[in-house]
């Protein structure tokens, strides 16, 4: 049995009365849940809030899931827009701050400076992260949510889709304008390094 289908089953148990399959949603999601939230969200204690209320949003909205698209896609696209309107709400503006030098790798101009470890390189790495981290900070939000769950999230295009609700062809053009945009402010910084190492 697939991994939508044991879901599908634990929803219809909900749909039915079961509070405890609930349960086990929540127990199976909540980390992957807290972790979508806190691409947005950079507070711990809002990333716990938000995440709980993703999850009561679920709940109560539980009764009107058809089944069209799998649980957790469902569940990404309900924890998105929490994370956004809990900023709207508090004024402030949807952000991607949990990039790392890790994350770098995920990028194709980063690709030359992986596994290397002289100080000037984990320099250049780190520059690199910082310089990925504020790319995506400036993306508009719809290209943010895009770029992360591509990329740090590993969704594919059909998933995201589900979740942003929006047609492949979108998805596809907001990851590559997202990519673009990280390219270039990237650019600067690769072409400087290879005239350093030259």
């Amino acid at each position: 049995m697939s991994e939508k289908s044991n879901d599908l089953v634990l929803v219809r148990k909900v749909q039915a009365g079961d509070k405890r399959a609930f349960d086990l949603l929540v127990l199976k999601y909540q980390h992957k849940i807290a972790n979508l939230v806190s691409r947005f969200v950079h507070d711990h204690h809002e990333v716990q809030d938000v995440t709980q209320e993703t999850f009561i949003k679920a709940y109560r909205g539980l009764k009107n899931f058809r089944g069209d698209s799998a649980f957790y896609t469902w569940l990404y696209r309900i924890a998105i827009n929490t994370a956004k309107n809990h900023l709207v709400s508090a004024s402030r503006r949807p952000t991607d701050g949990s990039v790392d030098s890790e994350d770098a790798e995920y990028f194709e101009s980063a690709s030359g400076l992986r596994d290397i470890a002289d100080p000037h390189s984990e320099l250049m790495t780190d520059q690199i992260a910082a310089t990925v981290k504020l790319a995506i900070n400036s993306l508009p939000a719809e290209l943010q949510t895009a770029i992360t769950l591509r990329e740090l999230k590993g969704l594919s295009y059909d998933e995201i889709a589900r979740i942003m609700e929006c047609p492949i062809g979108t998805v596809r053009s907001r990851i590559f304008r997202a990519r673009d945009s990280i390219d270039q402010q990237l650019r600067p910084l690769l072409d400087n390094s290879n005239s350093v190492e030259a």
